[in-house]
């Protein structure tokens, strides 16, 4: 499907708002689009609300590693519709996937490749904003939900909390993935519990990530069900560490993907806190997997991002 370029509206950069904890809010423009940027003295996040929400820089500014990735040539930003192929998105950092991640027909709704939230715009809550909380919210097209993401940076860990709304009186089933999609250099390695380690097959993921060479040039795996919600990449010196923290007990599957050429020449990698070890909601449902929410219920979650060492 063709990608459809939309110009973007209007941008306002913001005055700074600088919270007492040393973190400091402000909107900036890039190629037309808001950018949110949240900052203290070790790490910068950026976000575009119109664009799903898109995280597409998360960087340590104590080593300067940036850690979200981008396709070669620069970064693109335009929005798309909500049945374009992912593959024709800006593909740059890190996006939200529900109710689904692979394309497939569930209750009679045509769910699109990566779900519904990366290729919509979000609006953000102004009075969260004011405390340096970005507080992003949508409500879904074709899914009767209202997802709702705040994001917090406390020195080094980026907080995101997460609040999943039916809005129909019946039971309504999903699949979350957290999609960030992560460069990789020279010495990346990935560290995992032994627990997890011991259940993921077809690689052995302890092998450097820039040297490996999965068949077809790409390759996704999952762990489920796991006892603990943690992994990181990390570099060969251990000054450059990102790492994700979540409850296994709210997300009980990691799915990590890695591509060196093998999926549209791309050379990236992904840790995947998630809900099931399928991409389809509607396998994952016939599995018993996946997620529900009662009617007019709600439910929540969070995962915690580490960068670097702890100050």
């Amino acid at each position: 499907m063709e990608q459809n370029i939309q110009q973007p509206s209007a941008v306002r950069p913001t005055r700074a708002i600088r919270q007492s904890t040393g973190t400091t809010a402000e909107v900036i423009s890039e190629q037309g689009y808001s950018v949110y940027s949240l900052k203290n003295d070790a790490v910068s996040l950026s976000v575009v609300p119109a664009l799903g929400a898109k995280v597409i820089s998360l960087k340590d500014l104590r080593t300067g590693r940036e850690w979200m990735w981008h396709p070669d040539g620069g970064l693109k930003l335009f929005a798309n519709q909500s049945h374009d192929d992912f593959s024709k998105s800006p593909l740059a950092g890190l996006d939200e996937c529900l109710p689904t991640i692979a394309p497939c027909v569930w209750r009679g709704r045509q769910l699109p490749d990566h779900g519904e939230l990366w290729s919509m715009p979000w609006e953000v809550d102004e009075k969260a904003w004011a405390q340096c909380h970005l507080k992003t919210h949508i409500r879904l097209r074709l899914s009767p939900f209202e997802f709702t993401r705040t994001v917090e940076l406390r020195r080094n860990v980026v907080h995101l909390n997460y609040e999943l709304k039916n809005l129909s009186n019946a039971e309504e089933h999903y699949l979350w993935a957290m999609h960030p999609l992560l460069r990789i250099e020279s010495g990346d390695r990935v560290e995992l519990p032994e627990s997890v380690s011991n259940s993921m097959n077809k690689k052995n993921w302890h092998e450097p990530l820039f040297s490996a060479a999965p068949d077809n040039g790409s390759l996704k795996t999952f762990a489920r069900p796991i006892r603990e919600g943690r992994a990181a990449v990390k570099d060969g010196t251990g000054r450059n560490r990102l790492e994700f923290i979540w409850d296994a007990a709210e997300n009980d599957t990691l799915g990590l993907w890695l591509t060196r050429g093998g999926w549209h020449g791309h050379h990236h990698f992904a840790v995947e806190p998630a809900n099931a070890a399928d991409d389809s909601l509607a396998t994952a449902i016939a599995r018993g997997e996946g997620g529900h929410v009662p009617g007019l219920g709600t439910i929540t979650w969070s995962v915690q991002m580490r960068v670097g060492s702890d100050l």
